[in-house]
């Protein structure tokens, strides 16, 4: 099929790179514009634009991708269909209908669980057990449209949000293929979403990663899980950030207030909460690099009963 892949993040990129390989046309590749990064405020391309460069397919990054020019530079391209994969835009009834398939998303959850933008991190944070992988026939509502093919995913005990993110983009390239064939063919059986089971998943926010002790340690345990790699879970110490990149839930009841240092191991701190104690193994601390506690503990006294703020 002649396709137009509308995408910009690196969890877009391996479904182009599949969609190539199964031989369809990619006519074009719409992506969010550059913007400016680092120190040095160059110009930064999105993965997904870094990709096309390299298969060397017409890129096009509208600012406003419903502006009357830009819904005629769509229009240009003929496409059976467009392929949209976090491209960062909401399209036009207009755009959703200009294909002769329409168009046809990739989201990141078992719909119509974790509508939104971040489903991949929500589900470690609340402790699923499984998630996936949805295509959807994309309509004028936020991840409404009805469900083409869907493929469960198990969610590992130390999963993080950023090897579930890998995982899904994986399943998420193979599945599209997989439903752009059966659509070519007259295959595919579209099936409605139940609203009444929907929740949303809403955007993260770096606020988000700041720890409150006095949630249970199972629960902070996952928010260090869920927002690895970003935003990333921190407490304060001495009046700086400290990131936790990993920790474990502790043996051993609390024996103290939330936020107060448990125990202090050779290659571990415990940490008390509001039910429990979270055992941490890796932490950053602002301006440094990440490192293992056991290194931490070389430059840092940290003594039992001391407390992180909350």
């Amino acid at each position: 099929m002649k396709v137009v892949f509308m995408g910009t993040p690196d969890f877009s990129v391996s479904a182009l790179e599949a969609i190539l390989d199964a031989g369809h046309q990619v006519a074009a590749v719409v992506t969010q514009p550059d913007k400016p990064k680092g120190r040095g405020k160059e110009m930064q391309y999105s993965p997904v634009k870094i990709c096309a460069l390299k298969h060397e397919i017409p890129v096009f990054q509208p600012v406003k991708v419903k502006s009357p020019e830009a819904v005629e530079q769509l229009r240009s391209y003929g496409a059976d269909v467009f392929v949209v994969v976090a491209f960062g835009q909401i399209l036009s009834e207009e755009i959703l209908n200009m294909p002769r398939f329409g168009c046809v998303n990739i989201h990141a959850s078992l719909l119509p669980k974790y509508r939104g933008a971040a489903p991949i991190q929500w589900a470690v944070i609340n402790g699923d057990k499984e998630t996936g992988v949805t295509i959807i026939q994309m309509d004028k509502g936020v991840d409404t449209g009805d469900m083409l093919m869907k493929e469960v995913v198990p969610v590992d005990e130390r999963e993080t949000g950023e090897s579930l993110f890998d995982k899904l983009s994986a399943v998420g390239a193979r599945l599209i293929v997989k439903a752009l064939d059966a659509m070519e063919k007259g295959e595919i059986h579209p099936e409605k979403q139940d609203d009444s089971k929907s929740c949303y998943a809403g955007m993260l926010k770096k606020e988000m990663g700041h720890i409150c002790w006095d949630e249970p340690a199972e629960k902070i345990e996952r928010l260090v899980r869920g927002l690895n790699s970003w935003p990333s879970a921190y407490t304060v110490y001495r009046g700086k950030k400290l990131k936790i990149w990993e920790s474990f839930v502790g043996e051993g009841e609390a024996d103290g207030e939330p936020g107060s240092i448990s125990e202090v191991g050779r290659d571990a701190v415990w940490v008390n909460t509001g039910e429990g104690r979270l055992k941490v193994t890796q932490v950053q601390l602002e301006g440094k690099k990440r490192m293992a506690v056991k290194d931490f503990l070389l430059g840092y006294t940290l003594q039992k009963g001391e407390g992180f703020e909350c």
